[in-house]
This record gives structure tokens, sequence and C-alpha cells, in this order.
């Protein structure tokens, strides 16, 4: 069996997946057959699987950190909150249903846990380490007894615990001390060692606090992580609410990004925001607006609630006036003329709007859900563009729309002014973001890019860069003596 070990966070959103991503490609880089491990994840970023089905993205990430392909077994329970209705639960890879919260833990928590079981024997049946990502906090009192992601697959993987902190959100030591202190003993024996992440500044300046945690707590402090700007895809929807504008200095071109409350799959951005000139920023309301050079309508888990959110806030009349926009999967959705959903997949109950008319197309949800990687043609270039779908729509085209892509749906209008597809990773593919953009630029009077910057290649040069500041910054030897000794506890009375 493998060795474990496990990353657990005080708060969500404090570098969990960072950090057991760099942990992956660290162990990867020193020759062993290493694998990531997220029992039960929440989040609306999915990733699609080479056979079909998703996982969450951090897992994906973390995959790709250890050489390997995503599977379900990295990620067996993954809920996507669908607002006031509950979670669509994903067992192993697919959908189990729509469930609200208390039904969640009376009649699937069971079944889940016994997916986790069987999910983590069979990866470390097949690996050296697995490094598994806890959820959350492992001490939030009102879910502890039920919570199936952090001390329970400790336990199960036998693994010793790194908590990790978020220095830069401030009260870093409240976070770590309250933390361990509400763990009850045998929880708290499993915690060998402490990571404070997002440190700005000279780590020099922390000694004393790295004195005052391990003499309070007895717990070794790992390292003192600084604040690192990497552009790894995220997973947690505070990405969102906490983005700033995302381009360096001189950028030419701006896009906009409707910040939906239920946007999925925001990392469908991270390369345009990489490319040299551009602009991204997130939007909520079209008074923040200005003049973009074009407006992205993003992936939504929640489509006709999205939907009514944008009609609102005025958006139909705000985006009538902007000169480029594109949908993508939801996005797609709701810039058609109507979307029903006579059987209340897409929010718990039946349910049919009238989309925002800016193309001709309608969408109908079905029970069967599209979760695949995909292939397209362009048909002005005949690039074949690659990417993932997850949806559960079929969108008809009207005749006042033409298909741009063959192999996944999609529409534009006459003029081209407003585009939409299924295409998910749409902006990954170099050939149509170089075009794309070169697009917006000529509108400026502007001269075509040469590059289209760094397409998904970065990924791995900034997971080489992440293992490679962990090599800096943390007590590596330290790692490899926690993945030698386990997590093992001795249980008081």
């Amino acid at each position: 069996m493998a060795r474990a070990l496990m990353v657990q966070g005080s708060a969500s959103f404090v570098g969990k997946s960072w950090l057991a991503a760099g942990l992956c490609r660290l162990l990867r880089q020193d020759g062993w057959r290493v694998a990531p491990f997220k029992a039960q994840n929440m989040s609306n970023n999915a990733a699609a699987l080479p056979g079909g089905g998703e996982i969450g993205r951090a897992q994906a990430l973390q995959a790709q950190a250890c050489g390997l392909l995503p599977a379900a077994d990295m990620n067996p329970v993954l809920l996507k909150p669908t607002g006031e209705a509950g979670s669509q639960v994903i067992l192993n890879g697919r959908p189990a249903g729509l469930f609200a919260a208390a039904a969640y833990y009376r009649d699937v928590r069971a079944q889940a846990w016994l997916a986790v079981e069987a999910a983590y024997g069979r990866l470390a049946a097949e690996h050296d380490v697995v490094v598994i990502e806890g959820a959350g906090s492992p001490v939030e009192m009102n879910l502890k007894d039920r919570d199936i992601a952090n001390m329970a697959v400790a336990e199960l993987a036998d693994a010793a615990v790194i908590l990790v902190a978020d220095i830069d959100r401030g009260g870093v030591f409240a976070a770590i001390i309250g933390t361990l202190d509400l763990l009850p003993p045998h929880e708290r024996a499993r915690v060998k060692g402490i990571v404070v992440n997002r440190f700005r500044g000279d780590p020099a300046l922390f000694t004393d606090g790295v004195r005052f945690l391990e003499d309070r707590t007895g717990v070794p402090v790992l390292g003192v992580l600084p604040y690192l700007d990497l552009r790894l895809p995220e997973e947690d929807g505070v990405a969102v609410e906490s983005a700033q504008p995302r381009h360096g200095d001189g950028a030419e071109i701006e896009v906009a990004v409707v910040a939906v409350p239920r946007i999925a799959n925001f990392t469908d951005f991270d390369a345009l925001a990489r490319t040299p000139g551009v602009g991204v920023r997130f939007v909520r309301e079209p008074s923040d607006l200005g003049q973009p050079d074009a407006v992205v309508l993003p992936g939504s888990k929640n489509t006709l609630a999205d939907l009514a959110w944008l009609r609102q806030r005025h958006w139909d009349a705000a985006l009538g006036r902007v000169q480029a926009i594109i949908g993508l999967c939801g996005g797609y959705q709701m810039l058609g003329t109507r979307i029903d959903d006579p059987l209340g997949v897409d929010g718990g109950r039946p349910a049919s709007a009238p989309g925002l008319g800016l193309l001709d197309v309608a969408t109908v949800f079905a029970p069967q859900k599209r979760a695949q990687p995909a292939e397209a043609v362009e048909r002005t270039t005949g690039e074949r563009l690659h990417g993932y779908e997850i949806h559960a729509g079929d969108t008809r085209l009207g005749p006042g729309a033409v298909a741009w892509l063959d192999g996944v749906g999609s529409a534009a209008d006459p003029g081209g002014r407003v585009s939409g597809s299924y295409l998910h990773g749409l902006f990954d593919n170099d050939g149509f973001r170089l075009r794309w953009v070169n697009r917006l630029r000529a509108r400026r009077g502007l001269p075509p890019l040469a590059d289209a910057g760094p397409g998904p290649s970065a990924v791995d040069a900034a997971l080489d860069a992440l293992a490679a500041a962990l090599r800096r910054h943390l007590d590596v030897g330290a790692v490899y003596r926690l993945l030698e000794e386990g997590g093992a506890t001795h249980r008081t009375p």
C-alpha cells in the first residue's frame, strides 16, 4: 500500500490545492509514483475525464503534476452547488442526483463514504505515495460528525497531516491555534506540521511568529511560503470574488467576464489573461462594465437562475451595446431566445424563461449529462480545437444563426458579433486565441500579435516553479520523514 500525506487547511482558499499540487510535482520529480486524492470536493469548476465523467479541477491539476491523466478515483465525491435547491452529487465521476444538504447527509453520505474507501484503496494499491487534500476546515463543528473529507480520510489512509493557513488574510495565529484546539486529542496528534502560506516580504521578520506557533502548539512549522503569482488554474469560487484585473502593464485589449453568481469553469479565461497585451477582469454590475473590447458570458451551474440575475440587473440592455460577445456553455445557452427545463434538471423544479435574445438558438434541458473531452473543427480555418464538454442542455439553431464549429455545439449571428459554444477550454487553443485577440486588436487599429502567449505548457512550467519554491521554503526532509512515519496515533480514553 502507498504511503500517504494529507494537506488540511484552517479554512477554504488558504492554499491546500496548490500545496498538494506542489508536493505532487516535487515527489514525481524525485522518482515516486504519486497520485492525488480528495474524498469530497465542492466546486462548480470541474474537469472532464478522458473516458467521460468529471472531477474537481484541483485534482485534475494535481494529476497533471503527477504526470497522470485525471481519473474518478482521485475525487470520488464532487458536490456542484446549484443554489437554494442544494447540490448535484457526482459519485465516481457520474451524476447521482440533485440533493438538498439534509437529504444528502441522510440518504447519500453512507454510499459516498463507501465510494471514498474503494477509490482510495485502488489508488493506494497502484502508487508509491498518495497526496491527499482536505476540504474547507477539519473543525466545522456543526458538520464534523458527518465530515468525510478531512480527519476520517486521514485515519483511513493512516496519513500524517500538514495544516496550512493563509497569513495574507490576517489572523493566522488564531486560525492555526483555534483549529488545533478544536480537534480532539487523537486527531490533533495526526497534525505533524504547520505551513504558513502567502507571506509577503522578508520571512526573517516572521521568525518570532514561527517560534510562538511552535511553543504554543508543540507542532513544528515546516515552512513559511512566499506569496506566489504563478497563474495556476484556480478551483474555488473565492478566486473570482477576490479577483483583481488580470493583466500586466501595457494591456491594450480588455476582456470583461460577467461574474454570474453560480459561475462554473472560470479557468476558461486563464490563457487569455496570460496573453500579451490582454487584460481580463470579472464584472458583476453593468455600471462597472466600461467599454471593453469583448465580453464573455461564462458557464453556470444554474443557468436559469443566473439568467434571471442578469435580467434583474439589466445586463440584456448592457450586452446589446458591446462590440463582441462570446458565451461558453451556460453562457451560450443564456444568449439564446429561450431555455426550457421541463424536468427540473437545471434548478430542481420545472422552469422556462426567455433568453437574452442575442443568438437565434433555443435550449431544452434533458437528464442526460454530457461530460467528456471534446474535439471540434473551426469551419473558417479548419483548425482542430481541443477542450471538453460538461452540460445537460440540447441547443438547436434557428434560421438566424450559423454553426461555426463542427463536432461541438456552436452558433454565431450572421455578422459574427455574438457567438457561443459548448467547448470549454476554447481559449487554451493557441491558434484560435491568437486570431480572436487579433480581431479585437484590428478594431482598435493595433498591429496583430505574432505570438498568442503561453499555452497549456505554461501550467507545467508553473508546476515546476511551484515545486522549486517548495524546495526553497519548505523542510522537504521533514516531509519525507512524515511519509516514512505515517500518522499513527494513540487514542486517549
